[in-house]
């Protein structure tokens, strides 16, 4: 074939076709479009059962203090300097420690899908600031030619080792990204609006519980201006409690009952969602407002589904803010926890009793300063630790078993 017929066979080939999503064009009004439309997209934010068990989790978790610990060969042991304050007290000169937790479990839960992004700030080699940033403006890119991925932060690549990235539920297909409980939660949620949405319009145009039969051969019923003068003429009140006078061959009232929110199960039904949700979101029920306190459900909420978020934002800040392997960051949440100061005072007295503790350590459990005449560790007798050489008068029974 000739270079010119080559070209011609080239040029004449059809162009590519490109296809076109179908799309539909409706003209009626906002109420036919929402019936035919239902309530297109919202985010779980709008819920409000999804707000108020995020907002647990933010405010339990905020509440929790933020030790810095080192390990030892004795045991672990409470670091107090410039770092430990800086990450309990102030991350951020615009915020304290309740808002930036706060701010960072909330996104990581709800807005951010699973995902929260924080720039930690330095300057001269210190820690000057955390920086968190806004959920729109972080977009995960996966990783290319076997490399790391990337976190746009603005438009700008970041490594990850740039940036401290909280992941909650992450995504089998991509585990360095989490998911969110947008997929879970979607059905259940849509559900709540519609049941909200019975329920106001049921509220707002209540049907009639009077039923008039009226005979259809009568000239005032053709128009509705006669309509309008029957209904004056025989059903209105002029006084409360004067009684109507009918003719009983022309009109037959009967009192009827309309539907309430539990002929439609609607009270059933949005108890069971809101069930659902704190199930799916590990939170007491009461906490959705469904059943009542329950203090044992509190604590359980505390040691597990708030400390499992904890763990996350523990493990991160001590993978990228700490050098030293022998330091590691701790949410303390035994303050939170639902004890009594009956229940503090009798385990305290058993731990003073055996030197495990000592009294002032008590006395801050209790809220109370430290007592000066209060730091020796006291021991009872019994709990003395037997030794051969020295033995007392009370353990040994006297001179005789000497």
């Amino acid at each position: 074939m000739s270079k010119r017929k080559r070209n011609r066979a080239i040029n004449s080939r059809d162009a590519p076709h490109t296809r076109s999503a179908a799309s539909g064009v409706f003209l009626c009004s906002d109420e036919a479009y929402r019936t035919l439309c239902a309530d297109g997209y919202r985010p779980l934010s709008s819920c409000p059962e999804v707000q108020m068990a995020v907002n647990a989790y933010a405010d339990t978790i905020a509440s929790m203090t933020i030790h810095l610990m080192q390990n030892t060969d004795k045991g672990d042991i409470r670091l107090r300097n410039e770092l430990s304050r800086r990450m309990d007290i102030d991350p951020h000169p615009d915020m304290t420690r309740h808002q930036f937790i706060y701010n960072l479990v909330h996104t990581l839960l709800l807005e951010g899908e699973g995902n929260q992004v924080t720039i930690p700030i330095y300057r001269d080699g210190y820690l000057e600031r955390l920086e968190p940033v806004a959920p729109s403006r972080v977009a995960i890119l996966p990783p290319k030619d076997g490399g790391r991925y990337t976190i746009m932060v603005g438009g700008v690549p970041m490594n990850p080792d740039e940036v401290l990235h909280f992941v909650r539920n992450p995504d089998p297909e991509a585990p360095y990204k989490g998911r969110g409980y947008t997929i879970g939660l979607r059905d259940v949620v849509k559900s709540i609006r519609q049941a909200t949405a019975t329920k106001q319009t049921l509220m707002e145009n209540p049907a009639p519980s009077i039923i008039v039969k009226v005979d259809g051969l009568t000239e005032e019923l053709q128009t509705p201006e006669g309509r309008e003068k029957l209904s004056n003429q025989y059903l209105s009140r002029t006084e409360n409690g004067r009684p109507w006078m009918i003719p009983a061959d022309t009109l037959e009232i009967t009192q009827v009952k309309p539907l309430t929110l539990n002929d439609l199960a609607i009270k059933t039904n949005l108890e069971l969602d809101k069930k659902s949700i704190a199930s799916m979101l590990k939170v007491p029920g009461f906490m959705v407002g469904v059943g009542e306190f329950s203090a044992k459900e509190f604590d359980w909420f505390v040691s597990v589904p708030c400390m499992t978020v904890a763990k996350i934002i523990e493990q991160e800040l001590t993978r990228k803010t700490l050098l030293s392997p022998d330091w590691y960051w701790k949410m303390n949440n035994r303050t939170l926890l639902n004890y009594d100061i009956e229940r503090i005072v009798s385990v305290g007295k058993e731990l003073v009793d055996r030197a495990t503790m000592r009294r002032n350590e008590l006395r801050d459990w209790l809220g109370m300063s430290p007592d000066p005449e209060m730091d020796d560790a006291l021991i009872l007798e019994n709990y003395l630790r037997k030794n051969k050489n020295d033995l007392s008068d009370a353990q040994t029974g006297g001179e005789e078993n000497a």
